[in-house]
C-alpha cells in the first residue's frame, strides 16, 4: 500500500488535506533555503520551493512525498512573509487597493521517483485599507509568518473585494491540483 508523507510544517496544509479526505502517514518539515534567487520571477520561484520541499525529505519505499508553497507576489515582485510587525505592516501597505497573485504550488514524488508539480494562480484584490485597519489587523497576530502577511482564512478576510481562483490555494494547499498529483502518484484516497 500506498503511503503519504507530508512535507510541511502547516497545520492548515494538514487540514486542508483532511477536506479531501487524506490523512497523511508521516509529517516531516522541510529544512531549505527560501531565499529568491537573483532575478527569480515569482511563478518560478514558487514551484522551485515545492520541489525543494519534496526532495529535501526521505523517501522510505511504497512512500508518496507532498510539499507545497505558496507565494505571495505584486507583480514581478515577490513578497515575503511577514517576519515581525514592521513587515507586516509595510506588506499590507503594499497590497491596500491592489490586486495581487498567490502562487500556491505543490509537488508529489511518487514511489518510482516520478515528479509532478502544478501550480495555481489565483488573484485576490485587496480594497483600500486605513492605517487603521491595518494596524488593528497587526495586533491580531494572525498574519505574522504568513506570506504577504495575512491569513485568507481569517480575518483577512473581510479585505477582500474579489478572489479569482483557488481560496484554497491562498490559505495554503490548491485542492483541485492536490488531489489530481495525489491520484496520479498513487495515493487513491484523494
Amino acid at each position: 500500500m500506498t503511503s503519504l508523507v507530508l512535507a510541511s510544517s502547516s497545520p492548515r496544509r494538514r487540514d486542508l488535506l483532511a477536506r479531501i479526505g487524506v490523512v497523511p502517514d508521516r509529517i516531516v518539515s522541510p529544512d531549505i533555503d527560501e531565499t529568491p534567487r537573483p532575478r527569480e520571477l515569482p511563478r518560478a520561484y514558487a514551484l522551485r520551493l515545492a520541489e525543494e520541499k519534496a526532495r529535501a525529505v526521505s523517501r522510505a519505499p511504497g512512500e508518496v512525498v507532498l510539499a507545497g508553497d505558496t507565494t505571495i507576489a505584486l507583480g514581478r515582485r515577490i513578497l515575503p512573509p511577514a517576519t515581525s510587525e514592521d513587515v507586516q505592516r509595510e506588506l499590507l501597505g503594499l497590497l491596500s487597493g491592489r490586486r495581487h497573485h498567490a502562487l500556491s504550488a505543490v509537488c508529489t514524488i511518487a514511489p518510482d521517483g516520478t515528479v509532478r508539480t502544478r501550480l495555481a494562480d489565483t488573484i485576490v484584490a485587496f480594497k483600500s485599507l486605513s492605517p487603521a485597519e491595518i494596524q488593528a489587523y497587526v495586533a491580531c497576530g494572525e498574519g505574522l509568518g504568513k506570506a504577504g502577511g495575512y491569513a485568507i482564512q481569517g480575518r483577512a478576510e473581510a479585505f477582500v473585494r474579489f478572489i479569482h481562483g483557488s481560496h484554497s490555494g491562498v490559505v495554503g494547499l490548491p485542492l483541485l491540483e492536490t488531489r489530481a498529483l495525489l491520484a496520479a502518484s498513487g495515493i487513491s484516497r484523494a
